[in-house]
This record gives structure tokens, sequence and C-alpha cells, in this order.
């Protein structure tokens, strides 16, 4: 491990086991009592073997999943990321806010171009506000697929959680594994215009586990003690896939959701999407039980397409206080019971019990009042076949694609954010400020779809004032069925203050929205056949991209861009391009 820095705090660092040993981490201090901590990211290609097949894939430092990253609220981030694959890199800091620092948001034509080969690049940024559990992952293309780690925020010290401190905390990351190059997958579905073939497994821990044929040894096993709390981070890395988890014979606390506290809630299986954390707290049993319990992840889809339809499993065992061999008979082996895949109904009612503390130290900040509101539908499309080429696309006519307000968002080819900055210098721009507030064709979303399924073309944003009060209502639609989509938002945290099943009423459904404590977050599952309204406050000049957390639908094109413009004091507005900012 690197030298720490000497400091009044230095020891107390040491000493807290929570902060674990990082070859890839240095810590400075400031002089505010928060500290600097340098971490270093070499993207190399590593030799990994998962269900009998060896293959190479593109890792940060050969770790499949990658380092932890670890802060406290108010500490400051330096990540070195050097790139020594031939493919093209960016690394998002997933629901990091980033204030004043959205050259190191990460993802790539949107804030920054890809680091290429060769090339480096030191993302700079300050936690501000937050802590809790967050992640970070690759923002090019499907390389997230093993491009992937925790990122966990301490609170500030001298702080304590508003709940009962855990005896252990242990990071759980849910993610697939491909036999074959997730890379070469989305390519061929991008060529033929079809669905793209499925992961062959899904991963605890980077782990299959014992489902799944020749894997037995590659199972994630949670040791535990009797009569302890352990803190459960979870995060769901996975490109595609909506997942249940469930650990048999025991209850399950949530805590935090997306790094923001909640109403603490009891339920026997949690819900996550792609892109969200959810910390839970594990209350083991008293005594020693000579049992093992699965722990097991299975996917929540309601879709038409194809998707790996099997279940991970990791192993909670108790350790044996006597000392002796703790292996259980076969016979003491317990399996928990997981919702039925298309369990919306489940669904809605988990992600109706997430509520924020709204305490004295954490409230609920929710825009009371709206300057600007949206009306989005979400959901899948089709685009012409080129000629003279067969597609597997719609009626095998077609190609698959994904929009919002029927715009499918073409990546540019410069980063929108560096056109952002230098507009007054170069009226050339590489994107349009006319992305549709409202539907341009309104139809009966989530009845009969119409019968002409193309969507339009084009990098279209949305220019907001600084400190605008938002308001976005996200409609899915049943174009080529309807399906959950779960929505990130770059630069913000936003409010879930409605939702509900069928089509959005504007004369009726804003009465019942929940503008008490409505849950924060920075990733919302729009729910299947459904509406969602949440609201932020536009206080983070910079380009915001907004996005379903489905690989495969944001390679279609689900997918806009928010361009907040700056305000007038200097703690306002956007600073300037760092001098290694990649160049396309």
């Amino acid at each position: 491990m690197r030298t720490i820095l000497a400091s009044s705090h230095a020891l107390f660092f040491l000493a807290t086991s929570f902060l674990w040993n990082f070859p890839e981490i240095a810590v400075a201090t400031s002089n505010h009592g928060s500290v600097t901590r340098h971490y270093n990211f070499d993207i190399r290609l590593k030799n990994v073997t998962r269900l009998c097949q060896t293959k190479s894939m593109v890792t940060v430092n050969g770790k499949f999943p990658g380092p932890r990253v670890v802060a406290r609220e108010g500490d400051r981030l330096i990540v070195r990321v050097v790139n020594h694959v031939p493919n093209n890199i960016s690394i998002h800091w997933h629901g990091v806010r980033q204030l004043q620092s959205g050259w190191s948001d990460g993802p790539s034509y949107i804030t920054q171009c890809p680091i290429q080969t060769n090339q480096s690049y030191v993302y700079n940024f300050t936690i501000v506000g937050q802590r809790g559990t967050l992640f970070w992952h690759a923002h090019f293309s499907w390389l997230r697929a093993t491009l992937y780690g925790p990122l966990i925020l301490l609170p500030k010290h001298n702080e304590s959680y508003p709940f009962l401190k855990p005896y252990k905390e242990v990071p759980i990351l849910f993610g697939e594994w491909w036999n074959v190059d997730p890379e070469a997958v989305i390519a061929e579905a991008l060529q033929t215009g079809g669905g793209p073939n499925v992961s062959d497994a899904y991963t605890i821990n980077g782990l299959p586990g014992p489902l799944y044929n020749c894997s037995s040894n590659e199972t994630f096993r949670l040791k535990v003690k009797p009569g302890k709390t352990y803190l459960l981070r979870l995060i769901n890395a996975a490109l595609n896939d909506e997942l249940f988890f469930s650990i048999a014979n025991h209850t399950l606390v949530t805590v935090e959701a997306d790094a923001t506290y909640v109403k603490p809630f009891k339920s026997n299986v949690i819900l996550i999407t792609p892109g969200q954390t959810t910390n839970v707290l594990l209350k083991t049993k008293p005594h020693y039980p000579n049992t093992t319990f699965f722990m097991l992840a299975s996917p929540y889809f309601t879709g038409l397409g194809t998707f790996d339809n099997s279940t991970v499993a990791g192993i909670l065992e108790y350790v044996n206080p006597s000392g002796s061999n703790n292996a259980p008979n076969s016979s003491t082996i317990l399996k928990p019971t997981l919702p039925a895949i298309n369990d919306t109904s489940f669904v809605a009612n988990f992600s109706s019990k997430l509520r924020s503390l709204n305490n004295a130290k954490y409230p609920s900040n929710v825009p009371q009042t709206i300057d600007k509101s949206f009306f989005f539908t979400v959901g899948l499309g089709s685009s012409p076949c080129p000629k003279n080429q067969t597609c597997q696309g719609p009626n095998n006519s077609s190609k698959f694609a994904a929009s919002m307000n029927n715009i499918s968002f073409a990546l540019p080819s410069i980063a929108l954010l560096q056109q952002h900055y230098f507009i007054r210098e170069n009226s050339k721009s590489v994107y349009t400020t006319d992305f549709p507030i409202v539907p341009l064709d309104p139809f009966n979303y989530t009845g009969t779809p119409p019968n002409n399924t193309r969507v339009s073309n084009g990098t279209k944003t949305v220019v907001i004032p600084y400190n605008t009060s938002v308001q976005v209502v996200l409609q899915d639609t049943s174009i080529l069925g309807a399906e959950s989509h779960p929505f990130h938002l770059h630069g913000f945290n936003f409010y879930v203050v409605g939702q509900g099943f069928g089509n959005f009423n504007s004369s009726v459904d804003p009465a019942k929205f929940n503008l008490v404590d409505p849950v924060e977050r920075n990733t919302v599952g729009v729910p299947s056949g459904g509406w969602l309204a949440i609201r932020f406050l536009a206080d983070n000049p910079g380009v915001w991209l907004m996005h379903c957390h489905f690989d495969v639908h944001l390679s279609w094109g689900l997918r806009m861009a928010w361009i907040v413009e700056d305000g007038k004091l200097p703690n306002q507005k956007l600073p300037p391009p760092p001098p290694d900012l990649p160049k396309c």
C-alpha cells in the first residue's frame, strides 16, 4: 500500500477497518478536515475463466469486478485512468452529483471524448453532500460488462448512520458473464438490426455460483457470525437485467437507495434495476444454525425479446463458533422463493415502500412549484433496413431502435459539453436545442400501438436556465411490447413524486403526487405499461445525459441530454475544461 501522508486523521484511517487496503489509493490531507484520495486505474486486458471458458477481457488493474473506490463525504477524488487496450474508454462515476465538475462525469461524447489507446485522463471531483453506496463503470459501448466496481462514500468524521451501526459492511455486485466478447455481441446486433444475444450467466461479485454448469467452485460465500448485523451494499451492474434478490430464511431491512437514506422497511425480496444501489441490513440468527442459506438473484422482465432466464446463487454461511468443520449436510440447504419473472405487482408494491427520511438532518427538498414541465414517451421502435441488406428486427424488415418522444439520440462526433462550452467561439454545433417537450404525435401510449413504429434520429437537447425547477413525466409505450425502463439522470438526484399504470392523466394524477417524503434517487424504473413523475432542481451547470440503463436500449438511442446554463455567481458557472481532456 502506498504511504498515507501523516495528519491528525491518518491514524484513524489506518485503524478503520472499513477503509480496507488498496494498492490503488494514496491519501493526502487538506486544510479543511477532508482529504484528497488518489487512485490509479490501468485499463488492461486480463485472461479470466468462468464456466470453464477462458477469455481475454478489459479490466481495471487486472481485477473483475474492478477495485473499490472509497471516500468520505467532502473528500476529493483524483483518479488517473490510463488506457492500455485497443478499445476507447471512459469512466462514469454513477450517481456522483459532479457539482461544477461536469468534465469528470464520464459518458463518451457527452461530457468528454473517450480515452484512446495509450492515452490517459485524470478525473477530478469532490463528494458534496452525499454518503452511501454508488458505483463506477465504463460509459463507452458495452464495456460496462467488465469495467465496474463499488464507489463507497462514508459519512463525515463524527457523523453516524441514522440506523444501528453494523458489525461489518459487504459490497455485493450483481453482474453478467459472457462467454464471448460483449463488444462483438452488440456490434453484431447493430449490424443485423436484431436483438442481441443474452449473457451466459449472472454473477455475484464476479462469480456465477453453483446453479450453472462448471461453476461450483466459482461461488460467492458470505461468511457471517450469529447475532450480528451486516450492512450489504447491493449494486446492480448488469447490462440489461432488473433483478430480484433474496436470502433464504432471512429478512432484509432497506435503509438506503442510490446513496440517500430512506425510511427503513423490511422485506424478504429486493428489486434492484441496472444502475441502482440499495443498502440493506441483515440481522443474522442469534445462534449458529447448521444450515447453508442460498442467496439468489433472478430477472424481472415483461418485454417481448429474449433475456437471460437464469438464476445466480451465492451462499450465506455461518461460521461455526466451535471451530469444527461447519460444512452442513445437503439436507440443510435452504433456497429462497423469488417472484415470478413478470411480477409487476410485486415491483409496484416494493417501489411504493421507498420514502425519504425527511427529518431535520436529512430533509426532503422536493420542489413544491415547477418552472418547466416535460412529458417524455420512452420505448422501442424501428428504423429502416439499409438497401440490399436483410435485417433481423421487427417483421424481419427493419432494425430495432429506441427513442424518447420518438427521437432516437445519435451520438455526436465531438463531446456535447465541449461544444456547449466553446459555442460562442464556434457557431457550428453538433447538436440542436429543439428536443420536443411533449410528443409531437400523441397516441394511446399503452393501448394498441400505432402502425408506424419508425423513429426519428437526431442529436437534440433541452436547454434550461440555472436553478430551474423541473418536472418530467416518463411514459412507457406499448410499441413492440411494454416493459420497465430503468432511467438514470446524470448530474442530479431527483424525487420520484408519482407513478402509475396506463396513460398519465394530467388532470387527475398530479393531485396524488407525494410532495412530502418522496424517495430521492438517480436511477428509477419506469413502470411497465405505466408512467413515472420526477422533479429536480437544475442547480448544476453543464450537459447531462438522461437515458435508459439497459445498455441495449442505450445502444438503440434511448437517451437525451439536458443543457443547464450557467448562473450569475462564480460558483454557479461551469469551469474551463482540464488541459488533459481527451480529444476526439
